[in-house]
C-alpha cells in the first residue's frame, strides 16, 4: 500500500511546484485584507486561538499573527497522510481554483505552502465571521434590510463571477458569506464548485451530485435535489440565494427542521420559504425584475465569542442606512426572494440581471462605513491577551492539537 502522505507530498510538489516550503501566492485586494506579502515560513506565524475545524474534520483553521509583521491572518492547517485519495483531490481543486479566480468578494486560497505532511494554506482574517453566527449571536431575529443588501449584493457578485467563468457553487448559505473588519464581503466554499466546462464548451446542464452533509439540503434547489435527465445549471445558485435571503431576514433556516424526505417532497411540489409578513404589491407589479415566461434569461466560521462589546453613547449618524420595523419587510425583497425561489430554474433572473434590482438601490447610495455601523452590538474579532494556543511549529507530521474539553465553540463555521 502506497504511504498516503508521500502521495500527498507528491501531489503538492505538483501544484507548488517545489516540496517542502514550496509556496505561491495570489494577488490580493488592497488594504487589510492583502496578506501577498506575508512569508511562507512555518516558524514565522503564532497561532493564537483555534477558529474553527472543517473538511471532514481533518483541517483545523486557527487565527494567527504573522511574526516579522504582526498581521494577523487565519491559517487552514490539513494533515494530508489522515486524508483519502478523494480527499486529496478535492484539496487539489480547491487550491487549482484558488489559482484561477481573482475577485474581490471571493475568498481564495491566497497563500499556500506544505510543511512536512501538512498543508498549510493562509486567507484574510474575516474578523467579523460569517453571516450564520451573526445571526446566531447577535441577530437572532433577523437582520435589517440594509444590512441584508449590502451581504447579498457582495455575494451576487461573486456569483455573476462564477457563472461568467462557467462555475455553479452548489454551496451558497450564509455560513459561507464572511465579512472582513473593513467591510468586505466574502462567498467561501470553493471546495463545492463545479465545472460547467466540457471539451471547451459551456454546458447548458450538468448532473454531477455535490458530496456534502445532510445539513446543506435546506439551501440546494429542486432541480439539484431531482437528479433527473434535466440537470441542473447556474439558476441553482440563485435559488440558495433566495434561501439565504430568508435565513438573514429571520433568523431561521427554511425547510430546516423537516426530515430530509419531507423536505425533498416539499420543494419538489413547489412549495417555497415566504417572508412572514405580507407584501403590499403582488409579485410582478414592481418596477424592476419580473419572472420570465418565456424561458429568456431576465439578465472557504463564526463571529467573534470573546471580544468586549461597547457602545458609544452618540446619536447615529444621519446618512445610516435606514431599515424598515420588525417583521414589517419592503415590496422589493419580497419581489427579490420569489424571484430567486422560482420552481422552474429558467423563470429566476440570473446573477447579473439580480445586481440591478431594486433592492440593492441602497448599497450604492451609501459607503462600506456607513452599512458597518449596523453591525452593532457585534465586533470584530482582534488578538486575544490570553497566552497562545501553540508555539511557532516546526516540522512535524502530526496532526493539529485538537481543541480541549474547555475549549468554547468554534467562532467561525467551515462545514
Amino acid at each position: 500500500m502506497y504511504n498516503k502522505c508521500l502521495w500527498g507530498c507528491m501531489w503538492v510538489c505538483a501544484s507548488l511546484q517545489s516540496c517542502d516550503g514550496s509556496e505561491y501566492t495570489l494577488q490580493g485586494p488592497a488594504g487589510g485584507d492583502d496578506i501577498t506579502g506575508l512569508s511562507a515560513e512555518p516558524a514565522h506565524y503564532q497561532l493564537l486561538s483555534e477558529l474553527g475545524r472543517g473538511f471532514n474534520n481533518l483541517s483545523q483553521v486557527s487565527m494567527a499573527r504573522h511574526i516579522p509583521t504582526g498581521q494577523l491572518v487565519a491559517v487552514k492547517q490539513t494533515n494530508l497522510d489522515e486524508c483519502t485519495e478523494e480527499e486529496l483531490l478535492q484539496l487539489m481543486n480547491e487550491v487549482l481554483l484558488s489559482r484561477l479566480f481573482r475577485h474581490p468578494n471571493l475568498l481564495t486560497s491566497r497563500l499556500v505552502f506544505s510543511s512536512c505532511c501538512q498543508l498549510w494554506v493562509l486567507t484574510p482574517l474575516m474578523a467579523y465571521g460569517s453571516a450564520d453566527t451573526l445571526l446566531r449571536t447577535y441577530f437572532p431575529d433577523g437582520m435589517s434590510e440594509s444590512l441584508i443588501a449590502y451581504l447579498l449584493y457582495g455575494v451576487l457578485k461573486a456569483l455573476e463571477y462564477l457563472h461568467r467563468m462557467g462555475y455553479v457553487h452548489r454551496g451558497v448559505k450564509a455560513s459561507h458569506i464572511l465579512l472582513s473588519g473593513e467591510g468586505r464581503v466574502y462567498l467561501s466554499g470553493l471546495h463545492s464548485v463545479y465545472s460547467m466546462m466540457r471539451e471547451g464548451k459551456r454546458m447548458r446542464a450538468v448532473f454531477d451530485m455535490p458530496h456534502h452533509s445532510p445539513a446543506l439540503l435546506p439551501w440546494l434547489s429542486p432541480e439539484l435535489l431531482r437528479q433527473d435527465l434535466h440537470g441542473y445549471g447556474v439558476k441553482s445558485d440563485i435559488y440558495s440565494l433566495g434561501i439565504v435571503a430568508c435565513e438573514l431576514v429571520s433568523g431561521r433556516v427554511p425547510f430546516q427542521d423537516m426530515p430530509p424526505t419531507q423536505m425533498l417532497l416539499q420543494k419538489l411540489r413547489g412549495s417555497h420559504c415566504c417572508l412572514l409578513d405580507v407584501a403590499p404589491f403582488p409579485l410582478g407589479e414592481l418596477g424592476g425584475l419580473k419572472v420570465s415566461r418565456s424561458g429568456v434569461d431576465s439578465g472557504i466560521g463564526e463571529s467573534v465569542a470573546t471580544g468586549s462589546l461597547t457602545h458609544s453613547a452618540t446619536a447615529p449618524p444621519t446618512d445610516r442606512p435606514q431599515s424598515p420595523g420588525p417583521k414589517n419587510h419592503s415590496a422589493t425583497l419580497h419581489n427579490l426572494v420569489q424571484l430567486c425561489l422560482q420552481q422552474q430554474p429558467e423563470r429566476r433572473p440570473s446573477a447579473s440581471a439580480l445586481l440591478t434590482h431594486a433592492f440593492f438601490k441602497q448599497v450604492k447610495r451609501h459607503t462600506r462605513d456607513s452599512f458597518l455601523s449596523l453591525m452593532y452590538p457585534a465586533v470584530p474579532l482582534t488578538s486575544p491577551e490570553d497566552p497562545p494556543v501553540s508555539c511557532p511549529p516546526g516540522p512535524s507530521c502530526h496532526a493539529p492539537t485538537s481543541p480541549s474539553a474547555d475549549t468554547p465553540d468554534a467562532v467561525w463555521d467551515f462545514s
